[in-house]
């Protein structure tokens, strides 16, 4: 199969899908993984396209805010090993017991992997991670009412006086689609005023970002930085970002992934 041809299957997979995955292109043309690869890099310089860990990601879409185009699915193949060691660690934070807060995302949907053999009161707006933890853990578990929105996999309740204005917790553990000057970042006003509602029922914020998403996207600040007391990123997290956060007062804990031990093994 030409190039130009392969570009159009490209083109139109990228219609359909947020995420377009090295494996999805091999499929689909039967092509070498080293073509795939530079027409990812082509594609990408040609502005077509952006590359990210996982794929190729069409640039419209990350142009929007990164929100009503990304699924869940197609997020959470992105900077995998970076959300496990994350989440691992924000699960560390807590003591059996605890009441906390976990908002839905994917990073944040990793930590229940690492809640099963704990015991603690949840109270989260993911059902999938609700099912985890129902399933594999002995928490008990929380959802609020409200309209199940099944590619973000959340449950929003449009009303003030819901399940959740009964609930304290000792911290909420967030993802967001960027961390930045101003603060926490969503893209979607509804999931910006869900997040606001869970964080008011909960006395610490733990916000959960890999290295990526310091980048800006999106355009509803969620809260300010004053309001997060500690963010839980990877080791290739910028500087600069680095810098804005420890002037803001926000305590950083810098996880080490796989990839990082290998490297330095």
């Amino acid at each position: 199969m030409h190039e130009r041809e392969r570009w159009q299957i490209i083109r139109a997979m990228l219609k359909e899908r947020a995420l377009v995955r090295m494996a999805d292109v091999l499929r689909a043309t039967g092509a070498s993984e080293a073509s795939v690869r530079r027409d990812f890099a082509k594609l990408a310089e040609n502005g077509v396209a952006l590359r990210v860990r996982g794929g190729l990601e069409a640039a419209a879409n990350a142009a929007d805010g990164g929100y009503k185009a990304r699924t869940f699915e197609a997020s959470s193949v992105l900077n995998i090993e970076a959300k496990r060691a994350i989440a691992r660690a924000a699960v560390d934070l807590n003591e059996d017991g605890e009441s906390i807060i976990i908002n839905g995302g994917t990073t944040t949907f990793e930590m229940g992997a690492y809640l099963r053999d704990r015991r603690l009161k949840v109270l989260t707006n993911s059902y999938p991670l609700a099912e985890v933890l129902i399933r594999d853990s002995q928490c008990r578990v929380a959802l609020p009412g409200g309209e199940v929105y099944r590619e973000e996999k959340l449950i929003v309740s449009p009303f003030e006086d819901d399940a959740t204005q009964h609930y304290s917790a000792s911290r909420m553990f967030m993802s967001a689609i960027s961390v930045g000057e101003l603060g926490v970042i969503e893209g979607h006003p509804l999931i910006a005023r869900a997040e606001r509602k869970l964080l008011a029922r909960a006395r610490e914020l733990v916000v959960l970002v890999d290295s990526s998403k310091f980048a800006p996207r999106g355009s509803l600040v969620v809260c300010p930085l004053s309001r997060v007391a500690r963010v839980i990123t990877d080791s290739q997290v910028p500087r600069a970002a680095l810098e804005m956060l420890r002037e803001a007062g926000v305590a950083v804990d810098i996880v080490e992934t796989a990839a990082d031990a290998s490297a330095a093994a």
